[in-house]
């Protein structure tokens, strides 16, 4: 007996029923194409260099967005200044032609100053010292100068203080390897010293510049603002962690294993009055200190929320809503000196009104929901800069002075030895505070590496 035809309309439900499944599984090859792309670019990101802190390709500038180099268009000119001091002249005359030896008409006089530097020679000095006993005080001993150091015998030869001091310039302002440090000074200065003598040489020069790092830690708690920020680091292992607390005259770094907010209380401590300028971070919260969040950190998540809404082909006019007071915040604070004290307060009265009233909004989107949220939690921090004179709007200022760390890191990866960070941050805090405060580096530790100084 012949098989039933199937009727159309078994036929239309087929069609429809295997049109279903054909958009069901075009749909899981869509979403695994995806992850796909999303774990192939991951792979990327983990074998090129530096992975673990290159900036990913999405927070960059884009080509078009970016600034031209060189200064802006009317800036004043620079030049090398004329040299203050002369120490020698030369005359060079012109008698006749330097080729021909004919006669030169119409002679001219042509100054010019050059800097040179002579050959540098170490200068090597034998001290003898004497040692005895005292009825009264017991073991004395006399002391030069140039002691760097009581080590005598085969440990006998030592670099000078001011030797030590370039060392330490070299190594923690201008950011050189141990390895050439040691290089730099030989083909200079004709000295000679190991990467492992090097190491040594600066664990004992952050021990001898210690009071000038606890004084850099007092200013940073008497500065009526404070910047601070945080990034990873290396001490022989990964999960320790790089604090940056700076002022315009100070900055103090510190290598600590934990990113909480123990260590924000332990380097401001109980007292501190001024404003802490910081991004988002929880850990900056449970201090009881007068905040300011980075407004610039704040348009980023923006930004990124705007972005993600324009993914699903939608817009958000409560973004841009949010984006108006965020920016003027920061066109307020650079006009400050230039307003008024009546129309600054009422402009900043404005801002508070208007913040307060994006607050009370309910936005559909989750996007939109998500940014929110974030400003409520900051709702108390989100206007602080305009109240402190000495506060800013954005956190740039500690994001410049990481900025270096930041290569050291790229170079060295960090720190070996406990030993070794505790050097690093105590020497990289006094050099870089010194330089803002625009002394002379090695006349300024010329002292401390003195074995007098002790």
């Amino acid at each position: 007996m012949a098989a039933r035809k199937p009727t159309y309309d078994q036929l239309a439900e087929l069609v429809q029923q295997q049109a279903a499944e054909i958009e069901r599984l075009q749909g899981q090859v869509r979403t695994l194409q995806s992850r796909l792309e999303d774990l192939a670019q991951q792979l990327r990101e983990a074998h090129r260099q530096t992975a673990p802190f290159r900036r990913r390709d999405s927070l960059k500038t884009p080509d078009a967005q970016k600034k031209k180099p060189g200064r802006p268009v009317g800036h004043p000119g620079a030049c090398r200044p004329r040299p203050e001091v002369i120490d020698q002249e030369v005359e060079v005359p012109l008698p006749e032609c330097p080729h021909c030896q004919g006669a030169v008409t119409g002679v001219q006089k042509r100054e010019q100053f050059v800097e040179e530097i002579p050959p540098i020679r170490p200068v090597c000095v034998k001290v003898t010292t004497w040692t005895g006993t005292c009825a009264r005080c017991g073991v004395i001993e006399s002391r030069h100068p140039l002691q760097t150091s009581t080590a005598s015998g085969a440990a006998g030869t030592h670099l000078g203080p001011r030797a030590q001091a370039l060392a330490v310039l070299l190594s923690h302002h201008c950011g050189l390897t141990m390895g050439r440090v040691c290089r730099t000074l030989q083909d200079l200065c004709g000295l000679k010293l190991t990467r492992g003598g090097l190491a040594q040489l600066l664990q004992r020069a952050a021990k001898r510049v210690q009071p000038l790092w606890s004084n850099i830690v007092r200013q940073i708690r008497h500065s009526p603002a404070v910047f601070a920020d945080e990034t990873s680091w290396y001490v022989g292992e990964p999960k320790w962690w790089l604090w940056i607390f700076t002022t315009p005259t100070a900055t103090l770094y510190r290598v600590e294993r934990g990113r909480g907010s123990d260590v924000v209380h332990e380097t401001l401590g109980s007292d501190f009055s001024g404003m802490l300028v910081s991004d988002c971070l929880s850990s900056y919260d449970p201090s009881a200190y007068r905040k300011h969040k980075c407004i610039a950190h704040h348009l980023r998540a923006l930004k990124t929320q705007a972005a993600a809404l324009e993914k699903r082909g939608l817009s958000s006019l409560e973004l841009t809503l949010w984006k108006v007071p965020l920016q003027d915040v920061i066109d307020t604070w650079k006009r400050r000196e230039e307003l008024r004290p009546v129309a600054y307060a009422s402009k900043v009265l404005q801002l508070y009104r208007g913040v307060e009233s994006l607050l009370s909004r309910s936005p559909p989107e989750p996007e939109e929901q998500a940014f929110r949220d974030r400003m409520l939690r900051q709702r108390d921090h989100l206007l602080g800069c305009l109240g402190e004179p000495a506060a800013e709007p954005t956190n740039n200022r500690a994001e410049r002075d990481l900025r270096p760390a930041v290569i050291d890191r790229k170079v060295s990866c960090g720190n070996r030895t406990v030993l070794g960070k505790r050097a690093w941050e105590v020497l990289r805090s006094v050099t870089t505070t010194l330089h803002k405060q625009g002394a002379d580096l090695v006349d300024s530790l010329l002292d401390q590496m003195r074995l007098q100084a002790e």
